[in-house]
């Protein structure tokens, strides 16, 4: 992890659309909601209801599947929007950018990273304007039991 990332000093993303370009201009993006790096450099995801610890940091992919073919910002707006809650549980905690090197997969399925490499933070505000993408684009909810 380089000074910058540890010293708290993450590019902040402020706007959803620098998210969309970020996305496009680079493979293997991944997203965390956490207290950060820095504190993330000490310590490692968990399966709470398991008890045990897991070989990595689990996130959220960034790149599209390639069967989605909806554009990119639905796609984003649908994994940011996925773990906001956790970001919302506590004020300290945020959505943050990173890479590193797949390990494993948690018991969710979400890809378990090491060698983690921090790239940006996503201010609040484009974690709101995912939120209202989501509900403007999506059906949150719907599932094979309400189709």
């Amino acid at each position: 992890m380089d000074a910058t990332a540890r010293s708290g000093e993450l590019h902040r993303i402020t706007d959803f659309s620098a998210l969309v370009d970020l996305v496009r201009a680079r493979d293997g993006l991944y997203l965390r909601y956490s207290h950060g790096p820095e504190a993330d450099a000490h310590t490692q995801s968990r399966d709470y209801e398991s008890g045990l610890d897991l070989p990595g940091l689990s996130c959220t992919v960034l790149d599209p599947e390639p069967w989605w073919t909806r554009p990119l910002e639905d796609w984003l707006a649908r994994q940011v929007r996925k773990y906001a809650d956790l970001g919302e549980a506590e004020e300290d905690r945020y959505a943050w950018i990173l890479t590193g090197r797949v390990t494993a997969r948690g018991p969710d399925h979400e890809p378990l990273l090491a060698d983690v490499e921090p790239v940006a933070r996503l201010d609040d505000a484009v974690v709101c304007r995912a939120r209202d993408l989501y509900h403007e684009r999506f059906d949150p909810g719907r599932d094979s039991t309400t189709a």
